[in-house]
């Protein structure tokens, strides 16, 4: 019995930062996701909820609860975070348009950045910038930035990148969608694309912790895995515009095998 009611407190935690899209408009989305990944897992029904929140804080307030066993969470959330919450990668999502990996694209005024010293005294603009560790030492890694370089995480893409084309001494570090709409702003012509990131997770399913037992986690990962292969799970993917997932490939970080011991703090790539 006390396993029966462990199982059914488990809560998946979608966190977003930076996307747009409320809590309430995410919901109904993520309990469809749930029940069917507990389904493909084998697990019983109703043994596994989701909860959505579009904030860092609110995501971490969310992960820090005791029913949080699994996060489902963006990169930039990840290499930030995955220390201080134990996180133990088990599948790496697979998105429509996207696929499993991105570039992140850093754009600048024309003309006015050649390389990592011209950002003296400018700002970075990211729906990543949350994520200072994912900005510097990621998706800026070939570049050693400025120690005096701000970070801001902004939701609105295109008010930021109209501050870059009117002069302010702002660039805006922009996701594979975002950088490929680039082209069609008005505007375009005033900004150029200066530095590009190598190939990065999109988003990944980690375990909390010790939270789940390592047996249970196995067939989460599993059923994760066999998802995209059949029809069963199809609006459930689609609906979060999901094709599917994949073993993680971090990098810098091999993903550990899981045991039934707390899992260790993964370095931060």
């Amino acid at each position: 019995m006390s396993i029966l009611l462990a199982a059914a407190a488990s809560t998946l935690v979608f966190c977003a930062p930076g996307y747009p899209g409320g809590a309430g408009d995410a919901q109904p989305y993520v309990d469809q996701f749930a029940k069917a990944a507990a389904a493909a897992a084998g697990w019983p029904a109703g043994s596994l909820s989701a909860v959505y929140d579009p904030t860092e804080q609110g995501g971490l307030a969310k992960l820090n609860s005791a029913d949080a066993v699994l996060a489902f969470v963006p990169y930039p959330f990840y290499v930030e975070h995955a220390a201080q919450l134990h996180l133990t990668p088990l599948a790496q999502a697979d998105i429509a348009g996207t696929g499993t990996k991105e570039k992140w694209t850093l754009v600048a005024k024309n003309g006015r950045v050649t390389g990592a010293s011209s950002l003296t005294g400018y700002s970075i603009a990211s729906v990543a910038g949350y994520s200072p560790e994912f900005v510097r030492h990621s998706a800026l890694s070939a570049w050693e930035v400025p120690a005096n370089v701000k970070i801001e995480p902004v939701g609105q893409i295109l008010s930021a990148l109209r501050r870059v084309a009117s002069g302010e001494q702002v660039v805006v570090l922009l996701d594979q969608t975002q950088a490929a709409a680039l082209p069609t702003l008005p505007f375009a012509s005033d900004l150029k694309a200066v530095m590009q990131s190598p190939e990065l997770p999109v988003a990944i399913i980690a375990v909390v912790g010790d939270r789940l037992p390592a047996a249970r986690a196995k067939t989460f990962q599993a059923g994760l895995l066999k998802m995209g292969q059949g029809t069963e799970a199809a609006d459930a993917l689609g609906s979060l515009k999901l094709q599917g997932f994949v073993m993680p490939q971090l990098p810098g970080d091999v993903a550990k095998p899981l045991t039934g011991k707390r899992p260790m703090a993964i370095t931060k790539p």
